[in-house]
């Protein structure tokens, strides 16, 4: 038995409510199993439970064995003086309180069914736990678990907002400037351009955002990435435009063995994504206000179009030439900056401002986004879910990884009606 159980089956009151007894033989009520506790302190805070004639409130713990409370010193422990009943489901002994007054003990008896659904989905070494069931979940239960998904998939990308707007004095534009940098690495590349952002702050760039070349001389430097024995005279006069910047802004390059290119398609080289990203600042000002004035998808998709300097044309490195080919920023790439960066700014805006309009706005975007392409989406297909958006994609990201990965079947809703089933 794992008190992980235990607590499931408190919480989701699973348990056979009548001819409740404690150890003691006195009958027992559950009337509220109380708000369950991460924390340190007792399992279940503000239960009610009714024992014999008497009702009274405040905290459960749990345990497998009642031996557990000894063991986890509890009984040293005033925080624990409040538990006005101990769940069990091994009673080898009595549990006291600090100032030594007995504590009621409630054996937990539920379905075994419960338990043994756990354990097979505990041992199952498939893509995930419940393949063998979750076609026997209804889409509308389905439906209802992705939307609350994506809630909290997007708060936990507001947590990391949050963290940003407090290193950036609550500057929104400043933050998305840093966050949208971080977005043009793809994965790969991303802390790096995390850090090219944080080393050159956008008033330097608002400076010179008028001017294609000082910019591409000021992020290129900064990055670490001019040849510093390349003489063709654009690559010179970059180096030496940026050695002007740098001194004038007191600027630190960061340390170019971030940059990773191995396995990376040309298109997707750190060069050129800088390049995009100039492109982008040059072209655009305030660009979360305009966002946050215009959340619309035609709009925001036109925002970010950015063409690079004419002399990335035929280039994917500053040493050699390639064929001319347009560097365009690609659609797929636009869509992965307004599902990964656009729309969690939206969203930590709109829960800043108390705007349930422009959250709504914020989730519409994504509603109305195809579905991203990876191998998890497909193999949530395979098992029957499907991804019509970028709204379910998200949330079925989301459940991969926090869910199925994690094993917390115990804390999934589909899970939850699997064990029940």
């Amino acid at each position: 038995m794992k008190e992980s159980i235990l607590h499931f089956v408190w919480q989701n009151k699973l348990f056979t409510a009548h001819q409740l007894t404690t150890t003691d033989g006195e009958q027992v009520e559950i009337i509220d199993v109380g708000r369950n506790n991460t924390d340190a302190g007792p399992d279940f805070f503000n239960a009610k439970v009714k024992i014999g004639d008497t009702v009274w409130a405040g905290n459960v713990e749990i345990h497998v064995n009642s031996s557990d409370w000894n063991r986890h010193n509890h009984q040293f422990d005033a925080a624990y003086d409040n538990v006005v009943l101990h769940v069990i489901h091994n009673a080898d002994g009595e549990v006291y309180r600090t100032d030594g007054e007995r504590i009621p003990q409630l054996k937990l008896i539920f379905p075994q069914h419960i338990e043994e659904n756990y354990e097979t989905l505990l041992s199952q070494k498939q893509w995930i736990a419940c393949a063998g069931k979750i076609n026997q979940i209804p889409s509308v239960f389905i439906q209802s678990w992705k939307n609350a998904l994506l809630t909290e998939r997007l708060e936990q990308k507001m947590n990391v907002i949050e963290q940003l707007l407090t290193a950036t004095n609550q500057h929104w534009e400043e933050a998305f400037y840093i966050t949208l940098a971080r977005s043009f690495g793809f994965g790969t590349n991303s802390q790096a351009f995390e850090s090219l952002a944080k080393s050159l702050p956008l008033s330097v760039l608002g400076k010179h955002k008028d001017n294609l070349f000082q910019l591409e001389a000021l992020l290129f430097g900064q990055a670490s990435l001019l040849p510093a024995d390349n003489a063709v005279s654009y690559v010179v006069e970059l180096r030496k435009e940026y050695d002007f910047l740098r001194s004038k802004f007191s600027l630190n390059p960061i340390d170019g063995s971030q940059w990773k290119l191995l396995r990376l398609r040309p298109d997707n080289f750190p060069h050129i994504r800088i390049a995009q990203f100039v492109s982008l600042i040059h072209s655009s000002s305030k660009m979360f206000s305009k966002i946050v004035e215009q959340p619309e998808i035609d709009f925001l998709k036109h925002l970010f179009v950015c063409e690079p300097s004419i002399f990335w044309d035929n280039h994917y490195l500053f040493d050699t030439e390639s064929p001319r080919k347009n560097k365009n920023l690609g659609i797929q790439s636009v869509n992965s900056i307004l599902i990964n960066t656009v729309v969690p700014f939206l969203f930590c805006f709109a829960s800043h401002k108390n705007d349930e309009l422009l959250k709504d706005k914020a989730l519409q975007i994504l509603e109305q986004m195809p579905s991203e392409q990876n191998s998890v989406v497909t193999n949530w297909q395979n098992f029957g879910l499907t991804s019509n958006s970028a709204y379910d994609s998200q949330a079925l990201l989301q459940l991969k990884k926090q869910y199925c990965d994690e094993k917390k079947c115990l804390r999934c809703r589909i899970g939850h009606k699997v064990l029940t089933l």
